[in-house]
């Protein structure tokens, strides 16, 4: 079946389709020592190498990504900055109801120091402090935001629920019953241009950033740390580990990550007409609260990005290009988009993308260090990792300057996230789990037996 308003769509993420993207950086070619080395360059590699700077401006850092700056994950996705640390208060609640109110309050104290780095370093990527609107497009879904309205307020966030008629004053489509808005936790950024301005804002700090130099081994080098690449290595007193959707360096590790494919859709600008029979003039970013969710908003040129859904997991944890482009899941994406705003059937899509993300089984970072304290990690950030990446760059220093923080002290910092089996159970446990997620969704929430029993042990897959 052909999906017309999908003809000529770019299979390129819209970020990264910019004339703004900076010219490649010379790969390793050689071997080099370093005081700190930050394997990865998404957000937490570049929050890392920042944040080493500022906390030690004679420190020599050297950061090496597999490819480019902002091309993977970081530069990708759907741009929504959150300032939850837990993938939602509702997830970090039921695992540290103890520990919630200071969870909430460091997430605050991040997203807020976010937005001064954005000023003080110049970083022009579009940020705008929207807030979030969740909306119910299912019964059952309004007394799950009632809920989590509940929560939220208890925790002195601003929050509102709304009504469907409340809902439709902001956003207007048949398909939303009601909603929830948080005004203090979330913005709305290009991500390709936040990846792309700490990587300029590094660079000025004198760090060392080589691209296209993926890390192939790591191992003790006497009181160092040894990683190899293809034409050099690079020995250092302490590395971080910031490879998440990617195999990692510590093989221990690779069971407590999957990558998880998440595809995307954006429009061709909307015309006034266009923006007028949909209202949104507050901007806010959207989602629904399926457990099959759809995120949403728009762009600083008028468009629209449409994503989420069908969160793919590929047998065996793989990882190659062509699965970036699924034309099923982005016919269905077009077709829901449709749905939900009927007055906009028939505007075209320019770009059709997707990629990995990685997800753990708790859907929040986990922390930890290796080797004697010389190596630490923070990894398994799912959805909701912009300005998350930020609080684990600083977490992820504390370990490996053995500093007692209030981050450090945290419970979420501390406990791990539970692994994932290997295969085959890995891949049959997801698909059992997405089709029971699926089921709850189509039958007003009920969970079944093999949900709740994951339930019990605070395990999931999610994106």
């Amino acid at each position: 079946m052909t999906t017309p308003v999908l003809d000529g769509a770019k299979p390129v993420p819209f970020w990264c389709d910019s004339p703004e993207r900076p010219a490649p950086l010379p790969s390793l070619e050689c071997d080099t020592n370093t005081d700190l080395l930050v394997v990865g360059g998404g957000f937490q590699g570049l929050w890392t190498a920042l944040k080493a700077k500022e906390r030690c401006p004679d420190r020599e850092v050297v950061l090496l990504e597999a490819g480019r700056v902002g091309e993977a994950a970081s530069g990708r996705n759907g741009g929504f900055v959150s300032a939850s640390l837990t993938h939602g208060i509702s997830n970090g609640h039921r695992r540290w109801p103890e520990q919630t109110g200071e969870v909430e309050r460091l997430g605050l104290e991040n997203f807020d120091a976010l937005e001064a780095d954005l000023s003080k370093y110049g970083i022009d990527c579009e940020y705008e402090r929207t807030g979030k609107l969740a909306v119910a497009t299912k019964p059952h879904q309004l007394q799950e935001l009632a809920e989590t309205h509940q929560l939220l307020s208890q925790y002195g966030h601003q929050v509102e629920l709304l009504d469907a008629d409340e809902v439709a004053e902001r956003v207007i489509s048949p398909t939303f019953l009601g909603g929830m808005y948080e005004r203090d936790t979330a913005a709305l950024i290009n991500p390709a241009r936040l990846a792309w301005g700490l990587r300029r804002a590094i660079l000025e700090l004198g760090v060392r950033v080589h691209e296209n130099s993926p890390a192939l081994s790591l191992r003790r080098d006497g009181h160092r740390v040894m990683v190899r690449t293809e034409s050099g290595a690079v020995r250092a007193e302490h590395v971080a580990l910031a490879t998440n959707a990617f195999p990692s360096l510590l093989r221990r590790l690779r069971l407590r990550t999957v990558p998880v494919y998440d595809y995307v859709l954006i429009t061709e600008p909307l015309t006034p007409q266009q923006r007028s029979a949909i209202g949104w003039d507050g901007r806010e970013g959207l989602t629904d609260a399926g457990n099959e969710f759809h995120y949403f908003r728009q762009t600083a040129d008028g468009r629209i990005l449409w994503g989420g859904y069908d969160a793919v997991y590929y047998y065996s944890s793989r990882l190659a290009p062509e699965l970036d482009q699924r034309p099923a899941t982005f016919a269905a994406l077009a077709e829901q988009f449709a749905t939900t705003f009927p007055s906009l059937r028939g505007i075209k899509f320019t770009h059709a993308w997707g990629g990995a993300i990685d997800t753990c089984t708790r859907f929040f970072a986990f922390y930890g260090t290796a080797l004697g304290g010389k190596v630490a990690y923070g990894l398994g950030h799912t959805g909701l990792g912009v300005a998350a990446t930020r609080f684990a760059a600083e977490t992820t220093l504390d370990l490996l300057e053995g500093q007692q923080t209030s981050r450090t002290r945290l419970s979420l910092v501390q406990d791990k996230a539970l692994p994932f089996p290997p295969e085959p159970l890995r891949w049959i446990g997801i698909q059992l789990t997405r089709r029971s997620l699926r089921r709850a969704d189509n039958r007003g929430g009920a969970r079944n037996l093999w949900l709740r029993v994951l339930d019990r042990f605070g395990v999931g897959f999610d994106s």
